[in-house]
């Protein structure tokens, strides 16, 4: 199946900033983990980091109507500016923005809660490793929760950024987009279970369903 008919390519991703860029290209490229087609598609960066993406996406994203089948906003609710609307409102507000503009069924807008490094938090064996924590005792999920960023029976660090932080610096890595860039190339993408990532995946998996061919 070939990219939709009269449009140049399928798909256009506005994101924040180049960490969000580097990830979301990677994961696009993973298209059978994410159980879709191979998608064209083009990953721009807002100008304006996360409080662009909430108030000037649809005006960005006028200039692709005509070339690209669909578009998907995504952002951190962290650091937007409308720090006290829930994810799904600040959704909602984009979602008006770009329907407005004429991208009303062919565009879908996903906000990160609180942001992107919650992604990070599987319980993939690729996140100790990527991490530097293989074999290190005790575990990085019982030594942040020693740290108190880490709740007892939660499923993710309070603070996402702020815990991966801590322990790449305990380990003595470096927190930088190429290291987030390795965690997207290597974790299982059916791992994660974040809100924002299911829902850019089901997106995904609605417009760009897997062939049947790679379906078996």
């Amino acid at each position: 199946m070939s990219h939709a008919e009269g449009f140049r390519e399928d798909l256009v991703v506005l994101v924040p900033d180049r960490t969000f860029r580097a990830v979301i290209k990677i994961i696009l490229s993973r298209h059978e983990a994410l159980g879709v087609r191979p998608i064209k598609a083009d990953v721009f960066q807002q100008p304006d980091f996360d409080p662009g993406s909430l108030r000037g996406s649809a005006e960005y994203l006028r200039l692709f109507l005509s070339t690209h089948a669909h578009a998907i906003v995504l952002f951190d609710r962290e650091g937007c500016g409308r720090e006290t609307a829930s994810a799904e409102k600040l959704e909602e507000m984009v979602q008006k923005s770009l329907d407005r503009v004429g991208w009303e069924g062919r565009a879908q807008v996903v906000v990160v809660d609180p942001e992107l490094e919650v992604w990070v938090w599987s319980d993939s064996p690729e996140v100790d490793r990527c991490l530097g924590w293989t074999g290190r005792q005790p575990g990085l999920r019982e030594w942040l929760r020693q740290k108190g960023v880490w709740d007892e029976g939660a499923m993710k660090p309070r603070a996402p950024k702020s815990a991966l932080a801590l322990a790449v610096r305990e380990a003595r890595r470096g927190a930088s987009p190429p290291l987030l860039a390795q965690l997207a190339r290597s974790v299982g993408l059916r791992r994660c279970n974040d809100r924002a990532f299911v829902r850019f995946r089901e997106i995904l998996q609605r417009w760009f369903p897997a062939t049947s061919r790679q379906a078996e």
